[in-house]
C-alpha cells in the first residue's frame, strides 16, 4: 500500500530532481532554488531556499551522512552546500564552461562526478575541491551517471541513448549500444551488489525516451572484465520515463514519466506493485528515503508529494506521518493565486516570514489585508501608519515589490517565460532553433561557446538571432494587466 500523506507546493517553476539525507530533503527546480525540508514533519528549513545558481538547478545529491548538499545547474556550477548553516561551502566550474545537467557522489563521498551538455564529465575530488580528471565521453548530452556501490566503477547515460561503464580513471570498461532508443535520462545502482569468487555483479536500473525502465546486470571479472545483461524491460508506462530510483535495501524500484505516472515495481522479479495517478503532469523525478517509509516524486505541476510505503515500517510511518497536505509551506496565503485574495492573517504570517515582525501590531490595528498591502506606499506608510523609520519603510516596500515579482512570474504563461532563466522575457529573440529566449540569457549562452539548442542540444545553423516582437508586445499587454 502507498498513500500520499504531503503535497509541497513551494517551487514557482518544475521540479527537476528530489533527495533525501537521513533527516532531510531536498528539491531542485527549473526557478533556480533548492528547498530544504525536515522529514519530520517535512517543515521548510529557516535557511531554505537556497539560492546561489543563475539558472535552474538540474540535479542535487546530498553526501552519506547528509552534512553537504551537491547541486549543479545550467551556469555549469556545481555548488557545495552546508546543511548545518545553509551556506555555499565551494562552487566548482565544469571545465569548459558547458551546462552542468547531472552529478553524483561516489559511496563513500569522496568523489564527485558531474556531466554536462556537450559531452564532458568532471571527476572532482571532494576533500581537496580540486579536478581530478575530466574527459569528453560522447558527443552527445550527459544526461545520467552514477556510481556502483562499491565506488570503484560509475556508468554514464546519454541523449544517444548509449550507456557506458568506466573506472575512476575513465577508461571505459564496457558500452551498451542504444540502451534505450532516442535517449538515457536517468539510471541508478541497487545498493546491494553479490560477490562470487573472483567477479561481482552489480543491478543497474536505466530509463529513456523509449517508454522503457530496464534492469542490467553489470558484471565484472577480474580487474577489467567488464559486461552488461539485460535482466528485464518494464513496460507499465506508456510515454517516455524520466527518472527512476532503488529503495535502500534494493527491493522497490520506482519511476516516473511524461504520462504523469509514478510505478513501483518489485526489483527483484519486475512485478508491477503500484501505479500512482496524483501529478498533474511528467513527473521528472522520483527518491526513496534511507531510513525511513518515504518516497518522494517531482514534476512539471512544480509539486513534490511525498509518500508513504504502508509495509515498510508502517508504525514508524504512522507516528510521523505530516497531519495536512502542503506541510512545510511557510505560508498559507502564498498558496492562492492572488495576493488581493490574502486575509487580515495571511499578511501577518506574510509578516512573521519575512522578519517584519515588529510592524504585526501597527498592520493589525489598521486591518491591513491583502489588497490594502499591494497598495502601500511610502506615503500611507508613513502617515496612515505612522512608521516613522525611513529605512524600515523602505524595507516594507522592497518586499512587497519582490513579492508582486514573485507572483507574477508564477502566473505568467509558460511562453512569456525564457527557458534558460525561467523569468518573464522584456527582450525577447528568436534564436536559429525557433524557441523564443530573453536577448541577454542566450547571447550569453552562445558567447560561452555553447553553439547547441539549449531546448534541443541539437547544433545552431547560425547563433544570429532575431527580435520577437510580436512577443514583446502580447508580454507588454499582460504585464499592464497584472
Amino acid at each position: 500500500m502507498v498513500s500520499l500523506i504531503c503535497t509541497l507546493q513551494d517551487h514557482r517553476d518544475e521540479v527537476y530532481w528530489c533527495a533525501f539525507s537521513p533527516t532531510l530533503l531536498a528539491t531542485c527546480s527549473g526557478d533556480k532554488t533548492i528547498r530544504i525540508y525536515n522529514t519530520n514533519d517535512f517543515s521548510e528549513l529557516p535557511f531554505s531556499p537556497l539560492s546561489g545558481h543563475r539558472y535552474g538547478v538540474h540535479c542535487c545529491r546530498f553526501s552519506v551522512c547528509g552534512t553537504y548538499l551537491f547541486t549543479c545547474s545550467t551556469d555549469a556550477l556545481t555548488i557545495i552546500w552546508s546543511m548545518a548553516t545553509g551556506e555555499v561551502t565551494t562552487k566548482l566550474e565544469h571545465p569548459g564552461g558547458s551546462p552542468v545537467r547531472v552529478c553524483s557522489l561516489s559511496p563513500d563521498s569522496s568523489l564527485l562526478l558531474s556531466g554536462a551538455s556537450d559531452g564532458t564529465l568532471a571527476l572532482w575530488d571532494f576533500h581537496s575541491k580540486k579536478l581530478s580528471k575530466s574527459k569528453a565521453v560522447t558527443e552527445a548530452t550527459v544526461m545520467a551517471c552514477c556510481f556502483t556501490p562499491c565506488g570503484q566503477m560509475f556508468v554514464t547515460g546519454s541523449t544517444s541513448g548509449d550507456i557506458k561503464v568506466w573506472d575512476l580513471d575513465m577508461k571505459q570498461l564496457y558500452a551498451k549500444r542504444d540502451a534505450h532508443d532516442m535517449g538515457v535520462t536517468c539510471c541508478d545502482f541497487a545498493p546491494r551488489f553479490d560477490v562470487d569468487f573472483s567477479s561481482v555483479e552489480f543491478r543497474l536500473a536505466s530509463c529513456g525516451q523509449d517508454s522503457q525502465l530496464k534492469v542490467w546486470i553489470v558484471s565484472q571479472h577480474g580487474a577489467a572484465a567488464c559486461e552488461m545483461k539485460l535482466l528485464h524491460t518494464l513496460t507499465g508506462q506508456s510515454a517516455p520515463v524520466l527518472s527512476c530510483a532503488f529503495s535502500s535495501d534494493g527491493e522497490l524500484l520506482v519511476s516516473g514519466s511524461v504520462d504523469k505516472t509514478v510505478t513501483v515495481y518489485n526489483a527483484s522479479d519486475g512485478v508491477l506493485l503500484h501505479t500512482l495517478k496524483r501529478h498533474e503532469s511528467f513527473v521528472t523525478a522520483c527518491a526513496f528515503s534511507p531510513t525511513l517509509p518515504w518516497m518522494a516524486t517531482g514534476s512539471m505541476d512544480k509539486k513534490v508529494n511525498v509518500w508513504r510505503i504502508a509495509d515498510r515500517d508502517s508504525g514508524q510511518a504512522q507516528s510521523r506521518n505530516p497531519s495536512c497536505q502542503g506541510a512545510g509551506r511557510k505560508l498559507s496565503g502564498h498558496s492562492r493565486l492572488l495576493v488581493s485574495d490574502w486575509s487580515e492573517e495571511d499578511v501577518l504570517a506574510w509578516l512573521s516570514e519575512e522578519g517584519l515582525e515588529e510592524l504585526v501590531t501597527t498592520f493589525t490595528t489598521n486591518n491591513i489585508d491583502g489588497p490594502e498591502l499591494l497598495c502601500l506606499t511610502k506615503e500611507t506608510l508613513a502617515s496612515e501608519l505612522s512608521i516613522e523609520s525611513v529605512g524600515l519603510r523602505g524595507k516594507v516596500l522592497r518586499k512587497v515589490e519582490a513579492l508582486k515579482a514573485e507572483l507574477t512570474e508564477r502566473d505568467a504563461p509558460d511562453e512569456f517565460l525564457c527557458p534558460i532563466t525561467r523569468e518573464v522575457m522584456k527582450d525577447p529573440v528568436i534564436a536559429a532553433d525557433g524557441y523564443s529566449y530573453e536577448r541577454e540569457a542566450i547571447e550569453s549562452w552562445i558567447s560561452a561557446k555553447n553553439r547547441s539548442s539549449p531546448m534541443t542540444n541539437l547544433p545552431l545553423p547560425t547563433t544570429l538571432v532575431m527580435p520577437n516582437r510580436s512577443l514583446k508586445t502580447a508580454i507588454g499587454r499582460w504585464t499592464a494587466t497584472q
